[in-house]
Protein backbone atom coordinates (compact mmCIF):
# COMPACT_ATOMS: atom_id res chain seq x y z
CA UNK A 1 0.00 0.00 0.00
CA UNK A 2 1.54 3.38 -0.97
CA UNK A 3 2.53 5.97 1.60
CA UNK A 4 -0.43 8.23 2.30
CA UNK A 5 -0.88 11.60 3.90
CA UNK A 6 -2.42 11.83 7.35
CA UNK A 7 -5.61 13.23 5.85
CA UNK A 8 -5.92 10.34 3.40
CA UNK A 9 -5.31 7.84 6.20
CA UNK A 10 -8.10 9.40 8.23
CA UNK A 11 -10.42 9.15 5.24
CA UNK A 12 -9.60 5.45 4.77
CA UNK A 13 -10.24 4.91 8.48
CA UNK A 14 -13.60 6.68 8.21
CA UNK A 15 -14.63 4.53 5.23
CA UNK A 16 -13.65 1.33 7.04
CA UNK A 17 -15.55 2.48 10.11
CA UNK A 18 -18.67 2.93 7.96
CA UNK A 19 -18.62 -0.80 7.24
CA UNK A 20 -18.40 -1.56 10.94
CA UNK A 21 -21.20 0.91 11.62
CA UNK A 22 -23.59 -0.68 9.15
CA UNK A 23 -22.92 -4.20 10.50
CA UNK A 24 -23.01 -3.24 14.19
CA UNK A 25 -26.05 -1.01 13.76
CA UNK A 26 -27.88 -3.87 12.05
CA UNK A 27 -27.28 -6.15 15.04
CA UNK A 28 -28.25 -3.66 17.74
CA UNK A 29 -31.36 -2.52 15.87
CA UNK A 30 -32.43 -6.12 15.31
CA UNK A 31 -32.23 -6.92 19.02
CA UNK A 32 -34.73 -4.17 19.83
CA UNK A 33 -37.06 -5.44 17.09
CA UNK A 34 -37.08 -9.10 18.22
CA UNK A 35 -40.34 -8.97 20.24
CA UNK A 36 -42.13 -7.27 17.31
CA UNK A 37 -40.79 -9.90 14.90
CA UNK A 38 -41.89 -12.60 17.35
CA UNK A 39 -45.46 -11.28 17.41
CA UNK A 40 -45.71 -10.54 13.70
CA UNK A 41 -44.22 -13.80 12.41
CA UNK A 42 -45.32 -16.05 15.28
CA UNK A 43 -41.75 -16.97 16.23
CA UNK A 44 -40.69 -18.98 19.27
CA UNK A 45 -37.64 -18.21 21.42
CA UNK A 46 -35.58 -20.55 19.23
CA UNK A 47 -36.91 -18.75 16.14
CA UNK A 48 -35.62 -15.45 17.51
CA UNK A 49 -32.30 -17.09 18.29
CA UNK A 50 -31.99 -18.23 14.67
CA UNK A 51 -32.77 -14.72 13.45
CA UNK A 52 -29.57 -13.59 15.17
CA UNK A 53 -27.46 -16.74 15.02
CA UNK A 54 -28.06 -17.54 11.35
CA UNK A 55 -26.21 -14.30 10.65
CA UNK A 56 -23.40 -14.68 13.19
CA UNK A 57 -22.94 -18.37 12.33
CA UNK A 58 -22.40 -17.75 8.61
CA UNK A 59 -20.25 -14.75 9.46
CA UNK A 60 -18.02 -16.75 11.81
CA UNK A 61 -17.72 -19.59 9.27
CA UNK A 62 -16.59 -17.36 6.39
CA UNK A 63 -14.50 -14.65 8.05
CA UNK A 64 -11.17 -16.44 7.74
CA UNK A 65 -11.88 -17.37 4.13
CA UNK A 66 -12.74 -13.73 3.41
CA UNK A 67 -9.56 -12.49 5.08
CA UNK A 68 -7.26 -14.82 3.17
CA UNK A 69 -9.14 -14.23 -0.10
CA UNK A 70 -8.76 -10.48 0.33
CA UNK A 71 -5.03 -10.87 0.93
CA UNK A 72 -4.85 -12.91 -2.28
CA UNK A 73 -7.05 -11.12 -4.85
CA UNK A 74 -7.23 -7.62 -3.38
CA UNK A 75 -8.64 -6.12 -0.21
CA UNK A 76 -10.55 -3.28 -1.87
CA UNK A 77 -12.19 -5.66 -4.36
CA UNK A 78 -13.41 -8.04 -1.66
CA UNK A 79 -14.47 -5.13 0.57
CA UNK A 80 -16.63 -3.62 -2.18
CA UNK A 81 -18.20 -7.02 -2.96
CA UNK A 82 -19.08 -7.39 0.71
CA UNK A 83 -20.72 -3.97 0.84
CA UNK A 84 -22.85 -4.79 -2.21
CA UNK A 85 -23.98 -8.17 -0.86
CA UNK A 86 -24.74 -6.82 2.62
CA UNK A 87 -26.85 -4.02 1.18
CA UNK A 88 -28.74 -6.44 -1.07
CA UNK A 89 -29.35 -8.81 1.85
CA UNK A 90 -30.75 -5.92 3.91
CA UNK A 91 -33.28 -5.10 1.20
CA UNK A 92 -34.34 -8.75 1.01
CA UNK A 93 -34.73 -8.94 4.81
CA UNK A 94 -37.13 -5.99 4.71
CA UNK A 95 -39.30 -7.94 2.27
CA UNK A 96 -39.27 -11.31 4.09
CA UNK A 97 -42.79 -12.83 4.18
CA UNK A 98 -42.09 -15.31 7.00
CA UNK A 99 -39.49 -16.35 9.57
CA UNK A 100 -37.83 -18.91 7.30
CA UNK A 101 -37.29 -16.30 4.59
CA UNK A 102 -35.99 -13.79 7.11
CA UNK A 103 -33.43 -16.29 8.42
CA UNK A 104 -32.36 -17.13 4.84
CA UNK A 105 -31.96 -13.47 3.89
CA UNK A 106 -29.99 -12.83 7.08
CA UNK A 107 -27.57 -15.46 5.78
CA UNK A 108 -27.21 -13.47 2.56
CA UNK A 109 -26.37 -10.45 4.69
CA UNK A 110 -23.80 -12.51 6.54
CA UNK A 111 -21.99 -13.58 3.36
CA UNK A 112 -21.49 -9.90 2.58
CA UNK A 113 -20.69 -9.05 6.20
CA UNK A 114 -17.92 -11.66 6.28
CA UNK A 115 -16.08 -9.57 3.68
CA UNK A 116 -16.33 -6.33 5.63
CA UNK A 117 -14.92 -6.21 9.17
CA UNK A 118 -11.83 -8.45 8.83
CA UNK A 119 -10.93 -6.95 5.47
CA UNK A 120 -11.47 -3.42 6.80
CA UNK A 121 -9.24 -4.25 9.78
CA UNK A 122 -6.59 -5.56 7.39
CA UNK A 123 -6.80 -2.31 5.40
CA UNK A 124 -6.40 -0.33 8.63
CA UNK A 125 -3.45 -2.50 9.73
CA UNK A 126 -1.66 -1.89 6.46
CA UNK A 127 -2.53 1.84 6.45
CA UNK A 128 -1.49 2.59 10.04
CA UNK A 129 1.86 0.81 10.34
CA UNK A 130 3.13 2.44 13.54
CA UNK A 131 2.07 0.61 16.71
CA UNK A 132 0.84 3.73 18.47
CA UNK A 133 -1.12 5.15 15.55
CA UNK A 134 -2.52 1.68 14.88
CA UNK A 135 -3.69 1.34 18.49
CA UNK A 136 -5.37 4.74 18.30
CA UNK A 137 -6.98 3.88 14.97
CA UNK A 138 -8.30 0.67 16.50
CA UNK A 139 -9.64 2.75 19.39
CA UNK A 140 -11.62 4.86 16.91
CA UNK A 141 -12.77 1.64 15.24
CA UNK A 142 -13.98 0.37 18.63
CA UNK A 143 -15.79 3.65 19.30
CA UNK A 144 -17.97 2.96 16.27
CA UNK A 145 -19.36 -0.05 18.14
CA UNK A 146 -20.36 2.37 20.88
CA UNK A 147 -22.02 4.66 18.33
CA UNK A 148 -24.01 1.73 16.94
CA UNK A 149 -24.97 0.59 20.43
CA UNK A 150 -26.14 4.10 21.28
CA UNK A 151 -27.93 4.82 18.02
CA UNK A 152 -29.20 1.30 17.31
CA UNK A 153 -31.70 0.92 20.15
CA UNK A 154 -32.97 4.49 19.73
CA UNK A 155 -33.24 4.45 15.94
CA UNK A 156 -34.55 0.89 15.97
CA UNK A 157 -37.07 1.60 18.70
CA UNK A 158 -38.34 4.69 16.92
CA UNK A 159 -38.68 2.84 13.60
CA UNK A 160 -40.33 -0.22 15.15
CA UNK A 161 -42.84 1.84 17.12
CA UNK A 162 -43.67 4.18 14.22
CA UNK A 163 -43.18 2.28 10.94
CA UNK A 164 -42.67 -1.38 11.83
CA UNK A 165 -39.79 -3.81 12.22
CA UNK A 166 -39.16 -4.12 8.46
CA UNK A 167 -37.94 -0.55 8.36
CA UNK A 168 -34.90 -1.38 10.50
CA UNK A 169 -33.25 -2.91 7.44
CA UNK A 170 -33.83 0.17 5.28
CA UNK A 171 -31.20 2.23 7.13
CA UNK A 172 -28.46 -0.06 5.76
CA UNK A 173 -29.19 1.03 2.19
CA UNK A 174 -27.87 4.65 2.23
CA UNK A 175 -24.89 3.81 4.46
CA UNK A 176 -23.94 0.79 2.37
CA UNK A 177 -24.18 2.67 -0.93
CA UNK A 178 -22.20 5.64 0.40
CA UNK A 179 -19.44 3.36 1.72
CA UNK A 180 -19.35 1.53 -1.62
CA UNK A 181 -18.84 4.72 -3.63
CA UNK A 182 -16.25 6.15 -1.23
CA UNK A 183 -14.29 2.89 -1.23
CA UNK A 184 -14.17 2.87 -5.02
CA UNK A 185 -12.95 6.47 -5.04
CA UNK A 186 -10.49 6.70 -2.14
CA UNK A 187 -9.31 3.31 -0.82
CA UNK A 188 -6.20 2.02 -2.65
CA UNK A 189 -5.95 -1.63 -3.61
CA UNK A 190 -3.54 -3.81 -1.65
CA UNK A 191 -2.60 -7.47 -1.51
CA UNK A 192 -0.34 -9.67 0.56
CA UNK A 193 3.12 -10.19 -0.97
CA UNK A 194 2.73 -13.97 -0.62
CA UNK A 195 -1.00 -14.77 -0.72
CA UNK A 196 -2.21 -17.99 0.85
CA UNK A 197 -3.80 -20.80 -1.13
CA UNK A 198 -7.47 -21.75 -0.63
CA UNK A 199 -8.21 -24.47 1.93
CA UNK A 200 -11.67 -25.89 1.06
CA UNK A 201 -11.40 -28.87 3.42
CA UNK A 202 -10.50 -26.63 6.35
CA UNK A 203 -13.34 -24.28 5.44
CA UNK A 204 -15.89 -27.14 5.44
CA UNK A 205 -14.59 -28.40 8.77
CA UNK A 206 -15.00 -24.94 10.32
CA UNK A 207 -18.59 -24.77 9.04
CA UNK A 208 -19.24 -28.24 10.44
CA UNK A 209 -17.90 -27.37 13.89
CA UNK A 210 -19.82 -24.13 14.29
CA UNK A 211 -23.04 -25.09 12.50
CA UNK A 212 -23.58 -28.42 14.23
CA UNK A 213 -22.71 -27.05 17.68
CA UNK A 214 -25.02 -24.03 17.32
CA UNK A 215 -27.92 -26.20 16.09
CA UNK A 216 -27.47 -28.58 19.01
CA UNK A 217 -27.52 -25.78 21.59
CA UNK A 218 -30.49 -23.89 20.12
CA UNK A 219 -32.71 -26.90 19.46
CA UNK A 220 -31.85 -28.87 22.61
CA UNK A 221 -34.57 -27.28 24.82
CA UNK A 222 -37.32 -28.42 22.43
CA UNK A 223 -35.78 -31.74 21.32
CA UNK A 224 -34.21 -32.74 24.64
CA UNK A 225 -30.52 -32.67 25.49
CA UNK A 226 -30.24 -36.47 25.27
CA UNK A 227 -32.27 -36.89 22.08
CA UNK A 228 -30.54 -38.76 19.21
CA UNK A 229 -30.77 -35.67 16.98
CA UNK A 230 -28.99 -33.37 19.44
CA UNK A 231 -26.39 -36.00 20.39
CA UNK A 232 -25.70 -36.62 16.69
CA UNK A 233 -25.14 -32.93 15.94
CA UNK A 234 -22.93 -32.49 19.02
CA UNK A 235 -20.91 -35.56 18.04
CA UNK A 236 -20.56 -34.34 14.46
CA UNK A 237 -19.28 -30.99 15.73
CA UNK A 238 -16.68 -32.78 17.89
CA UNK A 239 -15.56 -34.93 14.94
CA UNK A 240 -15.16 -31.87 12.72
CA UNK A 241 -13.10 -30.16 15.43
CA UNK A 242 -10.84 -33.21 15.73
CA UNK A 243 -10.49 -33.31 11.95
CA UNK A 244 -9.58 -29.61 11.90
CA UNK A 245 -6.88 -30.05 14.54
CA UNK A 246 -5.41 -33.07 12.74
CA UNK A 247 -5.71 -31.80 9.16
CA UNK A 248 -4.62 -28.17 9.34
CA UNK A 249 -1.02 -28.71 10.57
CA UNK A 250 -0.42 -30.99 7.57
CA UNK A 251 -1.03 -28.17 5.09
CA UNK A 252 1.69 -25.77 4.05
CA UNK A 253 -0.84 -22.90 4.00
CA UNK A 254 -3.76 -23.84 6.24
CA UNK A 255 -6.96 -21.87 6.66
CA UNK A 256 -6.13 -21.59 10.36
CA UNK A 257 -2.42 -21.57 11.14
CA UNK A 258 -2.44 -23.32 14.50
CA UNK A 259 1.05 -21.98 15.19
CA UNK A 260 -0.59 -18.64 15.94
CA UNK A 261 -1.98 -20.16 19.13
CA UNK A 262 1.48 -20.89 20.52
CA UNK A 263 1.52 -17.20 21.37
CA UNK A 264 -0.14 -16.76 24.75
CA UNK A 265 -1.26 -13.18 23.98
CA UNK A 266 -2.84 -14.30 20.70
CA UNK A 267 -4.53 -17.32 22.30
CA UNK A 268 -5.63 -15.14 25.19
CA UNK A 269 -7.09 -12.56 22.82
CA UNK A 270 -9.05 -15.34 21.11
CA UNK A 271 -10.48 -16.67 24.38
CA UNK A 272 -11.23 -13.17 25.65
CA UNK A 273 -13.03 -12.31 22.39
CA UNK A 274 -15.22 -15.40 22.67
CA UNK A 275 -16.08 -14.71 26.33
CA UNK A 276 -16.62 -10.95 25.95
CA UNK A 277 -18.86 -11.26 22.92
CA UNK A 278 -20.73 -14.24 24.40
CA UNK A 279 -21.49 -11.96 27.33
CA UNK A 280 -22.57 -9.17 24.96
CA UNK A 281 -24.79 -11.43 22.84
CA UNK A 282 -26.43 -12.93 25.91
CA UNK A 283 -26.75 -9.53 27.60
CA UNK A 284 -28.56 -7.90 24.67
CA UNK A 285 -30.81 -10.91 24.02
CA UNK A 286 -31.76 -11.27 27.67
CA UNK A 287 -32.38 -7.57 28.29
CA UNK A 288 -34.44 -7.10 25.12
CA UNK A 289 -36.89 -9.82 26.17
CA UNK A 290 -36.90 -8.68 29.80
CA UNK A 291 -37.60 -5.02 29.12
CA UNK A 292 -40.33 -5.63 26.53
CA UNK A 293 -41.90 -8.95 27.52
CA UNK A 294 -41.60 -8.70 31.32
CA UNK A 295 -41.57 -4.97 32.05
CA UNK A 296 -43.93 -4.24 29.18
CA UNK A 297 -41.90 -1.40 27.66
CA UNK A 298 -42.18 -0.39 24.02
CA UNK A 299 -39.23 -0.76 21.66
CA UNK A 300 -38.20 2.90 21.97
CA UNK A 301 -38.40 2.93 25.77
CA UNK A 302 -36.40 -0.30 25.91
CA UNK A 303 -33.74 1.36 23.77
CA UNK A 304 -33.63 4.36 26.09
CA UNK A 305 -33.16 2.08 29.10
CA UNK A 306 -30.03 0.59 27.55
CA UNK A 307 -28.56 3.97 26.56
CA UNK A 308 -26.19 4.14 29.62
CA UNK A 309 -24.48 0.95 28.48
CA UNK A 310 -24.10 2.26 24.93
CA UNK A 311 -22.81 5.64 26.11
CA UNK A 312 -20.07 4.05 28.26
CA UNK A 313 -19.02 1.77 25.41
CA UNK A 314 -18.73 4.79 23.13
CA UNK A 315 -16.67 6.79 25.63
CA UNK A 316 -14.38 4.00 26.77
CA UNK A 317 -13.42 2.48 23.40
CA UNK A 318 -11.09 5.32 22.28
CA UNK A 319 -9.75 5.62 25.83
CA UNK A 320 -8.88 1.93 25.73
CA UNK A 321 -7.12 2.44 22.40
CA UNK A 322 -4.91 5.12 23.95
CA UNK A 323 -4.20 2.95 27.00
CA UNK A 324 -3.18 0.04 24.79
CA UNK A 325 -0.93 2.30 22.73
CA UNK A 326 0.78 3.82 25.79
CA UNK A 327 0.61 1.17 28.50
CA UNK A 328 -0.10 -2.14 26.77
CA UNK A 329 -3.21 -4.33 26.91
CA UNK A 330 -3.14 -5.44 30.57
CA UNK A 331 -4.84 -2.44 32.22
CA UNK A 332 -7.65 -2.34 29.66
CA UNK A 333 -8.26 -6.08 30.01
CA UNK A 334 -8.34 -5.98 33.81
CA UNK A 335 -10.78 -3.07 33.85
CA UNK A 336 -12.95 -4.82 31.26
CA UNK A 337 -13.03 -8.13 33.11
CA UNK A 338 -13.72 -6.56 36.50
CA UNK A 339 -16.53 -4.32 35.20
CA UNK A 340 -18.28 -7.07 33.21
CA UNK A 341 -18.05 -9.47 36.16
CA UNK A 342 -19.49 -6.86 38.52
CA UNK A 343 -22.37 -6.15 36.13
CA UNK A 344 -23.28 -9.82 35.75
CA UNK A 345 -23.00 -10.39 39.50
CA UNK A 346 -25.30 -7.44 40.21
CA UNK A 347 -28.06 -8.76 37.93
CA UNK A 348 -27.57 -12.37 39.05
CA UNK A 349 -28.02 -11.34 42.68
CA UNK A 350 -30.98 -8.97 42.20
CA UNK A 351 -32.82 -10.79 39.38
CA UNK A 352 -35.82 -9.18 37.70
CA UNK A 353 -36.66 -7.32 40.91
CA UNK A 354 -33.86 -4.79 40.40
CA UNK A 355 -34.87 -1.15 40.67
CA UNK A 356 -34.36 1.17 37.71
CA UNK A 357 -31.37 2.80 39.44
CA UNK A 358 -29.63 -0.52 40.03
CA UNK A 359 -30.39 -1.60 36.47
CA UNK A 360 -28.71 1.54 35.16
CA UNK A 361 -25.71 0.82 37.42
CA UNK A 362 -25.44 -2.64 35.87
CA UNK A 363 -25.74 -1.19 32.37
CA UNK A 364 -23.01 1.37 33.08
CA UNK A 365 -20.67 -1.32 34.40
CA UNK A 366 -21.24 -3.57 31.41
CA UNK A 367 -20.75 -0.67 28.97
CA UNK A 368 -17.51 0.27 30.72
CA UNK A 369 -16.22 -3.30 30.50
CA UNK A 370 -17.21 -3.92 26.92
CA UNK A 371 -15.88 -0.54 25.81
CA UNK A 372 -12.45 -1.37 27.26
CA UNK A 373 -12.14 -4.89 25.82
CA UNK A 374 -12.21 -4.39 22.04
CA UNK A 375 -8.95 -2.51 21.46
CA UNK A 376 -6.66 -4.95 23.33
CA UNK A 377 -8.26 -7.93 21.56
CA UNK A 378 -7.62 -6.61 18.07
CA UNK A 379 -4.26 -5.02 18.74
CA UNK A 380 -2.86 -8.13 20.42
CA UNK A 381 -4.19 -10.42 17.70
CA UNK A 382 -2.70 -8.41 14.84
CA UNK A 383 0.50 -6.95 16.29
CA UNK A 384 2.40 -10.19 16.69
CA UNK A 385 1.73 -11.55 13.22
CA UNK A 386 3.52 -11.13 9.86
CA UNK A 387 1.90 -8.33 7.89
CA UNK A 388 1.71 -10.76 4.96
CA UNK A 389 -0.92 -12.60 7.03
CA UNK A 390 -2.68 -9.52 8.40
CA UNK A 391 -5.99 -10.54 6.84
CA UNK A 392 -5.88 -14.02 8.35
CA UNK A 393 -4.85 -12.80 11.81
CA UNK A 394 -7.55 -10.11 11.82
CA UNK A 395 -10.07 -12.68 10.62
CA UNK A 396 -9.23 -15.03 13.49
CA UNK A 397 -9.93 -12.21 15.95
CA UNK A 398 -13.17 -11.29 14.18
CA UNK A 399 -14.19 -14.95 13.99
CA UNK A 400 -13.66 -15.30 17.73
CA UNK A 401 -16.01 -12.38 18.30
CA UNK A 402 -18.72 -13.89 16.11
CA UNK A 403 -18.32 -17.34 17.65
CA UNK A 404 -18.71 -15.73 21.06
CA UNK A 405 -21.85 -13.84 20.07
CA UNK A 406 -23.30 -16.94 18.41
CA UNK A 407 -22.69 -19.08 21.48
CA UNK A 408 -23.89 -16.34 23.84
CA UNK A 409 -27.27 -16.06 22.10
CA UNK A 410 -27.52 -19.84 21.70
CA UNK A 411 -26.69 -20.68 25.32
CA UNK A 412 -28.63 -17.83 26.98
CA UNK A 413 -31.57 -18.44 24.62
CA UNK A 414 -31.51 -22.16 25.43
CA UNK A 415 -31.54 -21.43 29.16
CA UNK A 416 -34.46 -19.01 28.73
CA UNK A 417 -36.38 -21.30 26.38
CA UNK A 418 -36.11 -24.23 28.78
CA UNK A 419 -37.10 -22.20 31.83
CA UNK A 420 -39.95 -20.27 30.20
CA UNK A 421 -41.41 -23.34 28.50
CA UNK A 422 -41.47 -25.17 31.82
CA UNK A 423 -43.68 -22.63 33.62
CA UNK A 424 -45.18 -20.03 31.30
CA UNK A 425 -48.50 -21.44 30.18
CA UNK A 426 -50.15 -18.05 30.48
CA UNK A 427 -48.22 -16.48 27.60
CA UNK A 428 -45.95 -13.45 27.32
CA UNK A 429 -46.68 -10.81 29.94
CA UNK A 430 -48.60 -13.10 32.31
CA UNK A 431 -47.65 -13.65 35.94
CA UNK A 432 -46.63 -17.22 35.12
CA UNK A 433 -44.36 -15.98 32.35
CA UNK A 434 -42.72 -13.41 34.64
CA UNK A 435 -42.10 -16.02 37.33
CA UNK A 436 -40.63 -18.49 34.84
CA UNK A 437 -38.50 -15.79 33.21
CA UNK A 438 -37.16 -14.70 36.61
CA UNK A 439 -35.99 -18.22 37.42
CA UNK A 440 -34.38 -18.81 34.03
CA UNK A 441 -32.74 -15.38 33.84
CA UNK A 442 -30.93 -15.97 37.13
CA UNK A 443 -29.01 -18.86 35.59
CA UNK A 444 -28.38 -16.79 32.47
CA UNK A 445 -26.87 -13.94 34.50
CA UNK A 446 -24.50 -16.31 36.28
CA UNK A 447 -23.29 -17.49 32.86
CA UNK A 448 -22.65 -13.86 31.84
CA UNK A 449 -20.81 -13.32 35.16
CA UNK A 450 -18.59 -16.32 34.41
CA UNK A 451 -17.75 -14.85 30.99
CA UNK A 452 -16.66 -11.58 32.61
CA UNK A 453 -14.55 -13.44 35.16
CA UNK A 454 -12.87 -15.36 32.35
CA UNK A 455 -11.96 -12.08 30.63
CA UNK A 456 -10.37 -10.89 33.88
CA UNK A 457 -8.35 -14.04 34.60
CA UNK A 458 -7.22 -14.77 31.04
CA UNK A 459 -6.30 -11.11 30.54
CA UNK A 460 -4.16 -11.23 33.69
CA UNK A 461 -2.47 -14.48 32.62
CA UNK A 462 -1.70 -13.58 28.99
CA UNK A 463 -0.43 -10.01 29.31
CA UNK A 464 2.68 -10.49 31.46
CA UNK A 465 6.36 -11.19 30.82
CA UNK A 466 5.87 -14.95 30.31
CA UNK A 467 3.17 -14.32 27.73
CA UNK A 468 5.31 -11.81 25.85
CA UNK A 469 8.07 -14.41 25.72
CA UNK A 470 5.76 -16.93 24.03
CA UNK A 471 4.74 -14.26 21.52
CA UNK A 472 8.40 -13.56 20.72
CA UNK A 473 9.13 -17.25 20.13
CA UNK A 474 5.99 -17.65 18.01
CA UNK A 475 6.91 -14.63 15.91
CA UNK A 476 10.32 -16.17 15.24
CA UNK A 477 8.69 -19.42 14.08
CA UNK A 478 6.29 -17.58 11.81
CA UNK A 479 9.05 -15.54 10.18
CA UNK A 480 9.91 -18.21 7.63
CA UNK A 481 11.15 -15.57 5.18
CA UNK A 482 14.64 -14.50 6.37
CA UNK A 483 13.91 -10.93 5.26
CA UNK A 484 11.00 -10.72 7.69
CA UNK A 485 12.49 -10.40 11.16
CA UNK A 486 10.54 -9.64 14.31
CA UNK A 487 11.39 -7.77 17.45
CA UNK A 488 9.53 -6.85 20.63
CA UNK A 489 7.55 -3.64 20.41
CA UNK A 490 9.71 -0.86 21.79
CA UNK A 491 7.83 2.30 22.76
CA UNK A 492 9.45 5.63 22.03
CA UNK A 493 9.30 6.59 25.70
CA UNK A 494 10.78 4.40 28.47
CA UNK A 495 7.76 5.05 30.72
CA UNK A 496 5.52 3.14 28.34
CA UNK A 497 6.92 -0.27 29.25
CA UNK A 498 4.70 -3.23 28.59
CA UNK A 499 3.20 -1.94 25.37
CA UNK A 500 1.36 -4.52 23.33
CA UNK A 501 2.57 -7.21 21.03
CA UNK A 502 5.29 -7.38 18.43
CA UNK A 503 5.71 -5.74 15.08
CA UNK A 504 7.60 -6.23 11.84
CA UNK A 505 10.68 -4.04 11.61
CA UNK A 506 9.98 -0.80 9.79
CA UNK A 507 12.35 -1.57 6.93
CA UNK A 508 10.84 -5.03 6.52
CA UNK A 509 7.32 -3.61 6.44
CA UNK A 510 8.28 -1.21 3.68
CA UNK A 511 9.85 -4.04 1.74
CA UNK A 512 6.72 -6.12 2.11
CA UNK A 513 4.61 -3.30 0.71
CA UNK A 514 7.01 -2.91 -2.21
CA UNK A 515 6.84 -6.63 -3.00
CA UNK A 516 3.05 -6.42 -2.89
CA UNK A 517 3.11 -3.84 -5.65
CA UNK A 518 0.71 -1.71 -3.65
Amino acid sequence: MPEMSHRRKMLVLAICCMSLLVVSLDNTVLNVALPSIQRDLGASVSGMQWTIDAYTLVLASLLMLAGSTADRIGRRRVFMTGLALFTLGSVLCSLAPDLTSLVAFRMVQAVGGSMLNPVAMSIITNTFTGPRERARAIGVWGAVVGISMAAGPLVGGLLVDSVGWRSIFWINLPIGLAALLLTWRYVPESRAPKPRRPDPVGQLLVIGVLGALTYAIIEAPSEGWSSPLIVSFAGFSALCLAGLVLYEPRRAEPLIDLRFFRSAPFSGATVIAVCAFAALGGFLFLNTLYLQNVRGLGALHAGLYMLPMAALTFLCAPLSGRLVGNRGPRLSLLIAGAAMTASGLLFATLGTGATTGLMFTGYVLFGLGFGMVNAPITNTAVSGMPRAQAGVAAAVASTSRQIGQTLGVAVIGAVLAGGVAAGAAGGVGSAAYRTAFDGASGTAWWIITACGLCVLLVGLLTSGAWARGTARRTADRLATDPSESFRPFEPSEPSSAGAPGYQVRADTADAADTRAGA
